[in-house]
């Protein structure tokens, strides 16, 4: 028999995090401990108010699934238990680090993934005035970040951008806008975006209402985050979007973002992978996925005050798991 125990945590983080949805100063996770025989495996999700999720609702459909779990649910049948989000999240990286600790293996090895020494992660620069978001840029170069993610709203674009340009002319640069634009000039703000040598503009419009992507050719590549979720979230990409932001905790878990990478690339999209504010169980769980991305922001943990023990070795833009 299989002992389940289900909890939340909040996590103080040291500065706040600004988007364009609004700030945050804490990360609010829940997790799902699983063990058998004396090996405990462990997984974690953070709820998405943005995709309807709050940590009573996700607490809530784990319950659902409490029984089945003990009784020693498999990912397969998790896939067809609950659907994709935070909850299945939790359980499904919960059953991948169960089976690595059963194994004596990690749950890269389990997926037969060999990662790299070191990853290149991306530091987000969030939302502040120009010359505020310039400082930031500039420090986070000087200790040692080299692709920074800049979070915008729809004010002072321009402003923004050339300030932070200017502070870090050397920096590979991925702007998010978190669904804050509309149609209405878009094309010229990519083309804005291209001239000051910008990677990757990520979810520029609302999900739902990017069909203005296609009405341009894109200078840049825009990815897709809120627009993409699943294997099912391609089909309405093609044509908008050149890549494909990668979370656990939209997927449902490791088990559907593997489909979901391999999936997106045989039809031509880019991957990036990516995460929420989170401890380091989080992206442990995630780990499998970095190995061959275009970009990998995997910072949450370190706007954290404190991590978990034991947590991620993380370095300013750099991660050595």
């Amino acid at each position: 028999m299989r002992t389940v125990k289900v909890y939340q945590e909040a996590w103080p983080l040291h500065t706040p995090f600004v988007i364009s949805r609004g700030t945050r100063s804490e990360a609010v996770v829940v997790v799902v401990e699983l063990e058998e025989d004396g090996v405990k495996g462990v997984g974690e999700c953070t709820p998405y108010p943005r995709y309807g999720e709050s940590d009573a609702s996700v607490l809530a459909q784990i319950t659902t699934v409490l029984a089945e779990l003990e009784r020693g649910m498999t990912r397969a049948g998790l896939q067809e238990a609950l659907p994709p989000g935070a909850a299945r999240n939790a359980i499904d990286s919960a059953l991948w680090d169960l089976e690595a600790r059963q194994k004596h293996t990690t749950i890269s090895g389990l997926a037969a993934v060999e990662l790299p020494e070191m990853i290149t992660t991306a530091q987000t620069v969030t939302i502040a005035a120009p010359e505020q978001m310039a400082a930031s840029a500039a420090l986070l170069w000087e200790k040692g970040a080299r692709l920074l993610k800049v979070k915008l709203d729809d004010r002072l674009i321009t402003e923004r951008m050339v300030a932070i340009r200017a502070a870090v002319p050397e920096a590979i640069l991925i702007v998010d806008a978190n669904e804050s634009w509309r149609g209405d000039g878009l094309a010229a703000r990519c083309q804005l975006l291209a001239d000051l040598n910008v990677a990757m503009l990520e979810q520029p419009l609302p999900a739902g209402q990017d069909e203005a992507l296609a009405n341009f050719i894109h200078p840049l590549p825009v990815c897709a985050d809120e627009s993409c979720h699943t294997r099912s979230s391609l089909a309405t990409l093609a044509g908008r979007y050149e890549m494909v932001n990668i979370k656990l905790d939209k997927t449902g878990g490791l088990t559907e973002a593997l489909l979901l990478a391999k999936s997106a690339r045989e039809q031509g999209f880019d991957v990036m992978l990516g995460c929420m504010l989170c401890t380091s169980r989080a992206i442990a769980a995630a780990l499998p996925l970095a190995a061959k991305v275009r970009f990998a922001d995997l910072d949450g943990p370190t706007w954290l005050a404190v991590d978990v023990e034991p947590g991620l070795n993380f370095v300013t833009g750099k991660l050595y798991p």
